[in-house]
């Protein structure tokens, strides 16, 4: 903000008022501006609509999208045929997809969708856009592109006008209606209160507005050595509204350098297509935009804030395992830390591509994410991800990344408002990622435990002293349990047993839960071949809660989760029970009963529990009214020695089954197996139940 101006003496007050309105911003654009109109869809099936615009050559944008998700293979499409076609290119949506494939368009009411035209293709080479099936070629719905479209297109401005301080640089691009590129840029960084400035009139002046520099921060700007920087304006303000951009002195009131904007500018619209990496963010050491920190999680992880017009810039550090996440966000309830209705971002280091990652997340229900519920991306729900990345950075240890956000809720259902006029609960988390790079379950050590208030609104409220050490050993893992010489097994549901229990077994994330076998933490379990076995499952039969809804199948496949996966994925398991085909060939579980699960009577005590034994007596068993599922094994001659019991709509609840031929000898229980004699007492299986027997004798179910 410019400093206050002495009084103005000897004017006429129609002057007066005309010197101050030289701010006042009109825009020379209506908005709100999309681009080039294109057309509306033409709705055919599946309740298509949505209205499209040309973003720029190759990106168009389509406002109020809807469809209905149902279709089997449905995807945007576009192709230069004279009618949408099977010949067409598959457009991603979204642009940015974990999997090998990219993902089937999910359903969408009143969605605002950025697309990208893929393999370098334009919009002057396409004829139409469609919402097509691949599996039945059917045309949902289209829009064809009018001739002669003139997409808008970034411009090239001059360099900026050399006045003072060593100022240069390169051609300057407007790339969109926020978004400067300014190439081999030179400043000294002398200057005592210089600032990147917009504003209006023929010459820069006092007037005009502050625009944060590279990092996102209004700091007084740094020097600067031939370097290629992004810079984007605040707010609600456009290159439309303003007539120059300048290095200003706002103490001093000087110009050291501008370059005016044209008048006939007909740039892309700033819907967050513009994504380029400039020299200064991926090799100069992020600076800090702000003197707002607080420490949290016991001081193991720094938050640093700073609100940047309708945007608050998050810094996150912390001593980051490899394979772990941190998390931030807004609390799902006012005055108490609930994950429950919680709009977080996920922050990662991406060891495969080293690179900082980060997303947006939406918390539905407290359950792995299963592509439609629980804690999950919001653009794997089909929403979109509203943290973008500025920086990250490894340096002794610390992991450091700084991304955007905006204030307010992009999208109501997932979305939570972040608050500049008071504090606000906050919630925060480390955790292990998935195979997907997903957010899997963190301990109850390892996430905030009580309220903590944030004021983003607040001006140097720093309270950060230094980040605590991680615990990188931590307490050591109990000893796998066996069970060997049993035929009758039941299946319930039960805490992972923190850093003893499942991951340091098995070497895989968890998600928190894990089966337990005959009340113990994944046994290995020994069969032989030719022998049945009979498993009383009690892992929930509420298809609407996915929390307490863990259907229980064996499979060859260390991961499970065989419902969650797409036909191809499932392809690559084999199935040998728990899982049958309706008419259509598509799978349901089978082994579907009653919820039990072993819950905490107060915190989780793994981490102060040297046995499993001591463990479960901090447990106590609940169970829902209702009859457990019967599953009734034979195990064919033909099957694998190695297979694993897993949860048919979860990743890696289960462990392994190891099949053996008769009279092989195999470990005993002996002192390893935990034995619970209450468990009967406070959950006795049913004695009517549904009996479902599915004999393997010659080949497993696919």
């Amino acid at each position: 903000m410019a400093p206050k101006l002495p009084p103005l003496r000897g004017l006429a007050p129609l002057c007066v008022i005309l010197l101050l309105a030289v701010g006042v911003v009109t825009s020379r654009r209506p908005e709100p501006y999309y681009g080039r109109l294109i057309g509306h869809l033409t709705q055919y099936a599946h309740g298509i609509r949505g209205t499209v615009y040309a973003v720029d050559e190759s990106t168009v944008f389509i406002k109020g999208f809807a469809y209905d998700g149902t279709g089997p293979d449905a995807y945007f499409w576009v192709g230069d045929s004279p009618q949408p076609s099977p010949e067409g290119t598959l457009v991603p949506y979204p642009e940015d997809y974990s999997s090998r494939d990219p993902p089937i368009l999910s359903a969408h009411s009143n969605t605002d969708i950025l697309l990208k035209l893929p393999a370098g293709k334009r919009l002057r080479d396409i004829k139409w856009i469609s919402v097509w099936c691949r599996r039945f070629t059917v045309n949902f719905g289209d829009v064809f592109i009018p001739a002669g479209l003139d997409p808008p297109r970034p411009r090239v401005l001059p360099e900026f006008k050399r006045l003072a301080h060593g100022l240069r640089s390169g051609n300057i691009s407007v790339l969109d209606a926020k978004t400067f590129y300014i190439p081999n840029l030179h400043y000294d960084g002398a200057g005592p209160d210089a600032y990147f400035w917009v504003g209006n009139g023929s010459e820069p002046n006092p007037f005009g507005t502050k625009v944060p520099n590279e990092m996102g921060s209004l700091n007084p700007l740094r020097g600067y050595q031939g370097e290629d920087i992004e810079i984007q304006l605040p707010a609600k303000l456009t290159a439309y509204d303003v007539d120059w951009l300048a290095v200003w002195c706002v103490e001093y009131r000087h110009n050291f350098g501008h370059v005016y904007i044209p008048k006939d500018l007909d740039v892309p619209p700033a819907l967050g297509q513009t994504k380029i990496t400039t020299s200064s963010t991926t090799s100069k050491t992020p600076h800090s935009a702000t003197n707002n920190c607080k420490e949290i999680l016991d001081k193991r992880l720094q938050v640093r804030w700073e609100i940047q017009g309708d945007q608050v810039q998050i810094t996150l550090s912390a001593r980051l395992r490899k394979e772990q996440y941190m998390a931030f966000g807004i609390s799902g309830a006012e005055g108490r830390p609930a994950m429950l209705g919680a709009d977080v971002v996920v922050a990662y280091w991406d060891s495969r591509a080293n690179q900082p990652r980060v997303a947006d997340y939406t918390i539905t229900h407290l359950a792995q994410c299963d592509g439609e519920r629980g804690v999950c991306p919001d653009q794997r729900l089909g929403g979109s991800n509203d943290a973008v990345l500025v920086t990250g950075r490894q340096r002794d240890g610390v992991t450091t990344i700084t991304y955007r956000r905006p204030l307010a809720a992009a999208e109501p259902s997932r979305d939570r408002e972040v608050l500049s006029s008071r504090s606000q609960s906050i919630i925060a988390a480390f955790g292990p990622l998935n195979s997907r790079s997903e957010a899997n379950a963190h301990s109850f050590m390892d996430t905030t435990r009580h309220d903590v208030q944030l004021d983003f609104g607040a001006q140097s409220d720093n309270a950060c002293i230094g980040l605590a050490e991680l615990d990188e050993l931590g307490p050591g893992a109990w000893p796998a349990r066996v069970l060997s010489g049993v035929t009758n097994f039941t299946a319930r549901i039960g805490p992972a047993g923190g850093r003893r229990g499942y991951t340091p077994i098995t070497g895989h994330p968890s998600w928190g839960i894990a089966w337990y076998i005959n009340d113990q933490l994944i046994p290995e379990i020994y069969v032989e071949r030719g022998k049945t076995y009979t498993f009383y499952v009690e892992g929930g039969d509420d298809r609407t809660n996915p929390a307490r809804y863990h259907p229980f199948y064996i499979s060859d496949s260390s991961e499970g989760g065989f419902g969650q996966k797409k036909e191809e994925e499932q392809r690559k398991q084999r199935v040998f029970a728990g899982v049958a085909y309706d008419n259509e060939g598509y799978p349901f579980p089978t082994a579907v009963g009653r919820y039990c699960e072993w819950t905490h009577k107060s915190v989780d005590q793994a981490n102060a529990s040297p046995t499993f034994e001591q463990y479960v007596r901090t447990l106590q068993l609940e169970c829902a009214p209702g009859d457990p599922a019967t599953l009734v094994w034979t195990v064919a001659h033909e099957t694998p020695d190695l297979l694993y019991y897993q949860c048919y709509t979860h990743n890696n609840l289960g462990w392994k089954i190891h099949v053996v031929d008769p009279g092989t000898a195999v470990p005993k229980p002996g002192d390893q197996k935990a034995r619970i004699n209450a468990a009967h007492r406070i959950c006795p299986v049913a004695s009517t139940t549904f009996v479902l027997v599915i004999t393997l004798l010659n080949i497993a179910v696919r």
